[in-house]
């Protein structure tokens, strides 16, 4: 059978598999499962949800709240926010549940539903497991009478109460920098700008505009073309791009230059490091970063420790290990002392203001790290599991790695959140690992 929660969350293409009656039966099970151990409490459990601007989450949001007051739960809808804001605002509210209803960075006809547990914090596999195990029992009715939960329509405080922590997080003035910022038309489409404004930057935005439709639709960061053009245009010091729930947060140096994840979490290395910030001198990455930031954090006396891919993987060896930095290529950073997930927006303050401490520009502090040529093809396939398994694929990455030598690398993963099978390899020359790429891909895809 397969898995309902995928690496993040559970996804689908909404009113098709994932459906306004699927995330009533989920509200009401996640609500069983996440307040049992409560213990004696004065007041009835209270959840949050929130969620970015597609058409969909408006649905999935209503069916969630009616799933948790069936079960005695107290819901606060706070209307469209980023998932790093929902996280903090779980536990600025003291709430039990936390509830985001987006797909990311995927496609508007999707979406998805991410559970916090009290504090802010991404449930553990085997509590969702136990969610869809309740999920398959749930026994019909509830509660009744004054047992039922109520249904708060907004909280018009949240969004100033996560710009106050944002603006608390980072103090740094950032007064004389002009940068560029792709919302995504998401739900970084408000927060965003105001936060970048507020610390005094000079703030352009584009992509700000959602209208429940347009969401990642040829814009944010897996469509970087559109705010490359924008910086150099606009004669900008860089450009900052955000998905559609904005937990993630890619960058564009003054001259349009693509500056991403692992180069962010380089950067901000050496400045934690530089202010003794940076626990045990350690950084988290997943096993999809670029082998220039390996190189580049053993040079500055910077260890890694390599999780999954997933920032709830990274969150839990940051947690393990009491590290305070972690992230991915993608744009996920994770700074434990501010945030409880990756936090696009906090990214963005971060950068920013590592650049007006040193005076150097985003192309100079990226610098630090050299990104080795890698190419990434996602490769449609009808069942993932069955893709490792395969002896012709097994032979191919055997083939490709004798030919990489020490010089590069080879890594097979499927998607967590779609049915692709991702294919990655890097290599001393761009030619050389888009070829092998290449072969890989279609070996994957004959599968």
């Amino acid at each position: 059978m397969t898995r309902l929660f995928g690496t993040d969350g559970v996804r689908g293409l909404a009113n098709d598999t994932l459906t306004a009656p699927l995330a009533l039966k989920l509200g009401a099970a996640a609500a069983v499962v996440l307040t049992k151990d409560r213990g004696s409490h004065q007041r009835r459990p209270i959840a949050l949800i929130g969620r970015d601007p597609r058409v969909s989450g408006e649905m999935l949001a209503a069916a969630m709240a009616a799933g948790m007051a069936s079960r005695g739960v107290d819901v606060l809808r706070v209307g469209v926010i980023p998932t790093p804001g929902l996280a903090y605002l779980t536990d600025d509210y003291g709430a039990d549940i936390g509830v985001m209803i987006s797909a990311s960075h995927n496609p508007m006809p999707d979406n998805g539903i991410k559970f916090f547990s009290a504090g802010g914090h991404k449930l553990p596999d085997d509590v969702e497991d136990e969610i869809e195990a309740a999920l398959a029992d749930l026994e019909e009715g509830g509660p009744t009478g004054t047992g039922i939960g109520r249904v708060i329509e907004e909280a018009p405080d949240a969004q100033g109460r996560y710009l106050a922590h944002l603006a608390e997080a980072v103090k740094t003035s950032l007064k004389g920098i002009k940068v560029v910022v792709d919302a995504a038309n998401g739900a970084a489409s408000e927060v965003a700008p105001k936060a970048y404004e507020a610390a005094g930057a000079e703030v352009i935005s584009i992509f700000n505009k959602p209208d429940a439709f347009n969401i990642n639709d040829n814009c944010g960061s897996t469509h970087m073309d559109q705010i490359q053009k924008a910086v150099v245009e606009h004669g900008a010091d860089l450009g900052l791009a955000h998905d559609g729930d904005a937990d993630r947060c890619l960058a564009v140096d003054a001259e349009g230059n693509i500056v991403d994840g692992d180069q962010i979490m380089a950067i901000l290395a050496v400045g934690m490091k530089e202010k003794a910030s940076l626990r045990n001198n350690t950084l988290v990455a997943t096993v999809m970063s670029n082998l220039g930031l390996k190189i580049a954090m053993k040079r500055e006396g910077i260890d890694i420790v390599e999780t999954a891919v997933g920032d709830r993987y990274v969150l839990e060896e940051l947690n393990a290990g009491r590290f305070s930095l972690g992230g991915e290529q993608s744009g996920h950073v994770v700074v434990p002392s501010y945030a409880t997930t990756g936090d696009g927006t906090l990214s963005g303050l971060m950068l920013m203001a590592r650049m007006a401490e040193t005076g150097k520009s985003l192309s100079e502090l990226a610098s630090v790290m050299s990104v080795l040529p890698q190419v990434l093809i996602n490769v449609p396939v009808s069942n993932k599991a069955t893709i490792m398994g395969a002896p012709t694929v097994q032979e191919a990455i055997a083939e490709a790695e004798a030919e990489l030598g020490d010089t590069g690398r080879v890594l097979l993963r499927p998607s967590g959140t779609e049915e692709l099978f991702r294919v990655m390899v890097e290599a001393a020359e761009k030619e050389q690992a888009r070829k092998v790429a290449g072969r890989l891909a279609a070996v994957v895809s004959a599968v």
